[in-house]
């Protein structure tokens, strides 16, 4: 799957939860719809700080979400079939998430109620778990690529490791970006370290790069320098589909411009929302149980912003990316990102179909006990 996540605007698309599920169940309505007849289902991750999301979906669709999702976002699609017998109407929701923190402004964090001290972890937990390796090794790179003077020459200073191409996993670089070539291959190196080589730099990198990296008698790390372009990860990953790597393969192929984007976290809820879009919309649209039936797939980010003291759950905010939308009359399209937010916001933020939830549960309460008989009549 080719990465994408260029186009995926985040700025101006946002919109808070308690405003999207009213409009995209108003944008459902409009394509014919019925109250009542909608089974909603969600594709989300399996932290708590969903939860939120899911009460407002049973709240304005009125009925509890089936459960589309695998951790990290991950659609399951083995689900289709289940959830098309649920309902007349369907409806499948699929985010991926992150957390945000706005006292710090970060992305990939969030506060934890639950815990004694409040404290934050990561969010998607999921998706720093398949970046960390990642990170570290782009760390690595970042501290162990130096510029400095020998001589008359501008070099360059690789550690041995990453000049070693016969590794079986890690970061590589593309090495001809970074040494002066000499007939196509790489020159002798200017001095041999104990761990590291030094080569005259590439002409055009020299240019790139400030002056100060190769002041006299010291090495200064090549740090944010090390840009996407500049390398690549050989890591195997298990092909098995929707298996434990399935977000991994998701994110790996883009993976040197998620390290190195301002928000990693945020950049690879971007991806993989991009990419199980992608995913299940092919296997939506074979699917023998939607045929014939009206249904509303729609992507996006949550955003789970940290609660304060006193906050029960998130202020969640949900991006859109993109929707598929198909009609019992045979009529189907796609709702790219733009022309997606501008009919949700098109779409009134009332519902009268909603349910009062606190009514609901207390007339569960006060209906009289049903016997559940064991015995055989």
């Amino acid at each position: 799957m080719p990465y994408m996540m260029g186009d995926f605007k985040i700025s101006d698309r946002m919109m808070r939860y308690s405003v999207f599920i009213p409009r995209f169940y108003n944008l459902c309505k409009s394509y014919g719809f019925e109250k009542g007849r909608i089974m909603p289902s969600r594709a989300f991750c399996s932290d708590e700080n969903q939860g939120f999301p899911i009460i407002l979906i049973t709240k304005h669709f009125g009925a509890f979400p089936f459960n589309h999702g695998l951790v990290g976002g991950i659609v399951a699609t083995d689900r289709h079939g289940p959830h098309a017998h649920h309902g007349k109407d369907l409806v499948i929701i699929q985010a991926s998430h992150v957390g945000y923190e706005p006292e710090t402004g970060q992305f990939g964090t969030y506060r934890r109620l639950q815990v004694d001290d409040h404290r934050h972890t990561a969010s998607c937990g999921k998706i720093f778990g398949v970046m960390d390796w990642y990170l570290k090794e782009y760390k690595f790179a970042r501290n162990n690529i130096t510029f400095s003077r020998i001589g008359d020459d501008v070099a360059v200073v690789i550690d041995n490791l990453l000049l070693n191409h016969e590794r079986e996993a890690g970061i590589f670089l593309n090495i001809d970006q970074f040494v002066a070539m000499e007939a196509g291959s790489i020159p002798e190196p200017l001095n041999v370290f104990s761990t590291s080589k030094a080569f005259r730099i590439n002409p055009d990198l020299r240019n790139r790069l400030p002056k100060a990296f190769w002041q006299e008698e010291q090495r200064t790390p090549m740090g944010d320098a090390l840009t996407a372009n500049l390398f690549y990860y050989k890591k195997r990953v298990s092909a098995a589909l929707e298996g434990r790597d399935q977000l991994e393969r998701n994110l790996s192929h883009g993976m040197a411009r998620i390290v190195t984007s301002t928000f990693p976290a945020l950049a690879a809820a971007q991806a993989n929302t991009q990419i199980e879009f992608d995913r299940a919309y092919r296997t939506i649209i074979t699917e023998d149980g939607y045929q014939g039936k009206n249904l509303a797939f729609i992507a996006g980010i949550n955003i789970d912003i940290s609660p304060r003291p006193g906050q029960l759950f998130p202020l969640t905010k949900f991006v859109p990316w993109a929707a598929y939308i198909q009609t019992r009359g045979g009529r189907t399209f796609l709702l790219e990102q733009e022309e997606l937010v501008e009919t949700l916001l098109s779409q009134s933020i009332e519902n009268p179909d909603k349910i009062e939830m606190s009514r609901a549960i207390q007339a569960m309460e006060d209906t009289p006990e049903i016997i559940i008989a064991l015995e055989e009549k």
